[in-house]
């Protein structure tokens, strides 16, 4: 409907977790009918225990245990864009930088054509990131994901799930406001805004808005980038 009825570019995100093969076919024989081009192929994250943290990631009978294979899978026997996820810190799971860095460039090889980076609150990350890619002979678009900060609790379980780094001064705010809902608003939308300026003035293909459905934090930081255009 999005791409119908709106004229959106759109990209459906799959991943692996609760999928055999033929469900997955399925998927996306249907993607491929309603004319959607592009698919951002995921692992998805392991289920969680009761006290929210993960667990071990086990794969569905029949499913895929690592994006590469569902990448594979999907360049086998379809026509789409292919996009997979990367970890300018680091994936949360890999033992070492250089270890998860390997795992990304399997994924372009079997088939990821762009890449959109977990969320991130220091510049510094995705630029060392780009430069260690580049390296390593990674050539795709490696496009920086931003999270504007809306809610403090919410930051704190996404941060400490995924293991980005809030800088401390910017932490320090978050903390001294963090009963003052507005304020969480303004700061994050302030950060993302700084964030977004330096990556498109230094290169960044585009940004990858993480907006948890809820797009007035997005839409602010677009008004103030479109507002600073020269």
């Amino acid at each position: 409907r999005i791409k119908r009825e709106s004229g959106i570019e759109t990209m459906a995100h799959l991943t692996c977790v609760g999928h055999g093969r033929d469900e997955l076919a399925a998927i996306l024989r249907r993607l491929e009918d309603q004319g959607i081009e592009n698919v951002l192929a995921l692992r998805g994250d392991a289920p969680r225990d009761k006290q929210g943290g993960l667990t071990a990631f086990v794969p569905t009978e029949g499913g895929f245990r690592y994006s590469g294979e569902l990448l594979r899978f999907i360049k086998g026997g379809f026509r789409f864009c292919l996009g997979g996820a990367c970890y300018p810190e680091g994936h949360i799971e890999c033992a070492s930088r250089d270890d998860d860095l390997n795992h990304l460039r399997d994924k372009v090889a079997a088939g990821a054509e762009f890449l959109l980076t977990q969320l991130f609150f220091d510049n510094a990350f995705y630029f060392d990131f780009v430069a260690r890619a580049q390296a390593a002979r990674i050539r795709v678009p490696i496009v920086p994901g931003i999270m504007p900060i809306t809610n403090f609790e919410q930051i704190e379980r996404f941060t400490r799930l995924c293991g980005a780094t809030i800088p401390m001064r910017l932490r320090l705010q978050l903390e001294r406001h963090q009963h003052d809902p507005d304020a969480i608003l303004q700061l994050g939308v302030a950060h993302a805004t700084v964030q977004c300026m330096e990556l498109l003035a230094r290169g960044a293909p585009g940004i990858h808005f993480y907006t948890l459905n809820r797009s007035k934090a997005t839409r602010m930081i677009l008004s103030a980038l479109r507002g600073a255009r020269t």
